[in-house]
């Protein structure tokens, strides 16, 4: 899938609460476990963050091209989605979604390994979401997946345009330096906008960070 604006660079500042329309993000959806005939990349992504964030409504958004009506913790069907990475060609995300409730703490663990981006969403509308990113989820990953890409993802950009109060932009873009993020982007998964944005710059992330470091991934089990 490739989005119809120009690729971000990969820092922390590439943020955007106005990304692609949303039909950007809804070509060549590859269940899981298809095989495509020409040669390609294939990068593991996993999403973390607070339950009710927005993180398996982006899943879906970009992999079905809808959004579901009501909430339906962390039902999610593993999707390989391809996106295209300019001087790369085609990559396959493999799309791993995860529960964030604490009774999962055990389990999402196993979720880990051999991941290649992680995602670590918070909803907009939410500041102890933002929170947690700080004091739980950005913990978390770098224990079990140290020297891996994230990006920081807020969700719920549509909330901006209701007048309600949100975290500031800024705030978002202070929390990425923080932890080390790659890139920060908000996006609406009931919208579309920005939903194209991060995927793509998951797959570059996933692409030139692991072909510039030649890093030994290390993705800890409990």
């Amino acid at each position: 899938m490739s989005s119809s604006r120009s690729s971000h660079t990969s820092s922390y500042s590439s943020s955007t609460s106005n990304g692609s329309s949303s039909s950007a993000t809804l070509k060549s959806r590859v269940p899981l476990g298809v095989i495509t005939g020409d040669p390609v990349r294939r990068r593991k992504l996993v999403t973390v963050g607070d339950g009710q964030c927005g993180k398996t409504c982006l899943l879906i958004r970009y992999s079905e091209g809808r959004f579901p009506d009501r909430y339906v913790p962390t039902v999610f069907e593993n999707y390989v989605a391809q996106v295209m990475v300019e001087g790369v060609g085609r990559v396959e995300l493999a799309l791993w979604d995860t529960a964030g409730q604490e009774d999962y703490d055990r389990l999402r663990p196993l979720s880990y390994p051999e991941t290649d981006v992680v995602l670590i969403c918070f909803a907009l509308d939410a500041p102890p979401s933002l929170s947690n990113v700080l004091e739980r989820w950005h913990p978390e990953v770098a224990h079990f997946c140290e020297s891996v890409p994230i990006i920081l993802v807020g969700c719920k950009s549509d909330l901006r345009e209701s007048g309600k109060a949100l975290i500031p932009m800024e705030q978002g873009q202070e929390a990425a330096e923080a932890i080390g993020a790659q890139a920060y982007i908000e996006c609406s998964a009931r919208v579309g906008t920005g939903v194209g944005e991060v995927f793509t710059m998951a797959g570059q992330v996933s692409t030139f960070v692991k072909s510039r470091s030649f890093r030994k991934r290390v993705c800890k089990m409990l």
